[in-house]
């Protein structure tokens, strides 16, 4: 049975802004840093709404009902589908003011990040959770094909600056020249320093790895550099924190580590005892290499995005 929250609670405190172009969900709050989370978008030829709404309801355990347009598509399809591991839905849904179109999880984490939905907007389950937690009925949404408008984040209301007072002047007569002295800039050249190299952490858990893809991430050189290159510009960002934002930013990173392991579970999966087929385990790896090399970027821009700054290539 579905579960609807239909109460607003008067002046928003949160924004959502969904970039087509980024195929992020960024989370404007009150007084807090904005949070970004990936998201699946419509498919090509689908029409994506732009613009502003509203959210109009919350569902947990949501029961699916595909539109008319859908089951023309596939007559197989049933008139409802419940809550379920078979409900594309996922277990949060927040519906829109436009018709059919919702902010929704999944039981397709591979697809997250793609073009491949009927015009919703599809995010990872511990995502739409922590979203569903967050807002409530009324919350502004913004659709926009383009990057989400910087800064991404709610202002705080501050006091305007208080007007400047100018000196008093005394009257100088006109017979008297006014000399102004001519300052000349002392251009001092700086050599910046070379960035610190990137350390290559290993994970902790390839000792009691027992997953094939954990495991080949472990034992494959070229995999294992990619996947401790990620996890060293996370400890070196969280290292030069401030203690009182380390924890949020660590728990953040946390977070999109748990993604990741869920996209290549999704993306790149291995039947248990099958990684030692030769064609299954170059496929694997291939996928695998590809992945990381995304998880590199992914990760230095989530760094930039918690207020750290760092550049690295995906292959060095």
């Amino acid at each position: 049975m579905d579960r609807t929250d239909a109460e607003g609670s008067g002046a928003a405190k949160h924004r959502i802004v969904i970039s087509l172009k980024e195929r992020r969900l960024h989370l404007l709050e009150d007084g807090r840093e904005a949070r970004s989370f990936p998201v699946a978008i419509g498919r090509p030829g689908v029409a994506i709404p732009l613009g502003d709404t509203v959210v109009m309801r919350k569902r947990r355990n949501p029961t699916w009902h595909p539109t008319a347009n859908q089951r023309r598509a596939k007559p197989s399809l049933p008139p409802a589908v419940p809550p379920g591991p078979a409900n594309p839905l996922g277990r949060h849904a927040l519906d829109l003011g436009w018709t059919a179109i919702a902010i929704h999880g999944t039981n397709e984490p591979g697809s997250i990040g793609r073009r491949v939905s009927s015009g919703c907007f599809r995010m990872l389950p511990a995502d739409v959770e922590a979203l569903f937690a967050a807002v409530e009925v009324g919350t502004p949404v913004r659709v926009v094909a383009g990057e989400a408008p910087a800064p991404v984040a709610v202002a705080k209301r501050t006091e305007p600056p208080p007007t400047p007072v100018r000196p008093a002047v005394a009257a100088v007569p006109a017979s008297v020249p006014v000399v102004v002295p001519v300052v000349v800039p002392v251009v001092v050249p700086v050599s910046m320093p070379a960035p610190a190299p990137v350390p290559i952490i290993p994970d902790p858990r390839c000792g009691t790895a027992t997953a094939p893809l954990r495991r080949m991430i472990c034992t494959v050189p070229e995999l294992t550099a990619l996947d401790g290159r990620a996890r060293g510009l996370q400890e070196r960002f969280l290292a030069g924190l401030p203690a009182e934002r380390r924890d949020a930013a660590s728990y953040a990173l946390v977070q999109e580590e748990r993604r990741f392991d869920d996209r290549i579970t999704a993306l790149c999966w291995v039947r248990k005892g099958t990684e030692d087929d030769p064609a299954v385990a170059a496929a694997a790896r291939n996928c695998l290499r590809n992945a990381l090399d995304g998880r590199v970027e992914d990760v230095t821009r989530r760094v930039a995005e918690l207020g750290g700054v760092t550049a690295v290539t995906s292959r060095r």
